[in-house]
Parts: structure tokens; sequence; C-alpha cells
């Protein structure tokens, strides 16, 4: 019997810590948050000073990411190019910075980042979720 992979909090805390480096690296104050493979909240910082308003969208965007299994930038774009529909599609965030979490293809979970520009946000997302495979 093979079991499923899973993201720990040991995973969450390290995908963290890469994505607060990028941030910090560029002197950017966000919110991250960590999800696991059903949307649930398992780990979540808080930059000093940073709007208290990303902590809910940043949560909101790692949700996104594993609901639909693809970046939230997906949404983003198909906004963008007029596909107006992703709006009413419930629990969509058309906004660059969440991005599911794989382990061996596998959606496991999450990670949500906010608080500067959309496409800031995504580059902070992408490198804490390059610490999963480094």
């Amino acid at each position: 019997m093979t079991g499923k992979p899973i993201l720990t909090l040991a995973d969450a805390k390290r995908i963290a810590a890469a994505a607060e480096t990028e941030a910090l690296r560029n002197d950017w104050r966000v919110v991250i948050a960590v999800v696991d493979d059903g949307g649930h909240l398992l780990y979540l910082q808080r930059g000093h000073d940073t709007q208290f308003g990303s902590v809910e969208t940043a949560t909101m965007k790692a949700h996104a990411a594993v609901a639909f299994q693809r970046p939230t930038k997906a949404s983003e774009e198909a906004v963008l190019s007029g596909r107006l529909i992703h709006l009413a599609l419930p629990g969509v965030i058309p906004a660059e910075g969440g991005v599911p979490l794989l382990r061996d293809g596998v959606v496991i979970g999450g990670l949500g980042v906010s608080g500067v520009r959309s496409a800031q946000d995504g580059q902070i997302a992408n490198a804490g979720a390059m610490a999963l495979t480094a």
C-alpha cells in the first residue's frame, strides 16, 4: 500500500522561509500563507507593517491554487483576456500570488502571497514553492 504524499508543518515552514527570503531580498512586506491539500491553513506569517487585509487575501490565494490545481495567475490572465466567467467561479482569485504545491506530481497544498503588486506576489510564491524541490 502506497501512502498519499502530504505537506508537513516542517515543509510549510521551509516553503515560507524561502518565500520570506525572496520578499526580504526585495524589501517587500507580505503575508505568506500555506494550506494543505484540503485548503486548510497550515502556516501563516505576516511581516512587520504588512497590511492586515493581506492575511485573508494570501490565504484565499493559497486555497484557490489548491481548489483549481493551478496558479492563480491563470485566472488573472483569463480575466485580463476577457474571459470574465472566472469572476463568477466560487473561490477564484484572479491575481497572481497563489501556486499549488506539488510532490511527485500530486497537489499536496497551496502557497499564497499578498502585500505587493500581483507579479511580485507571484515571484515570491514561486520562490517559496521551489523549496519543495530543493
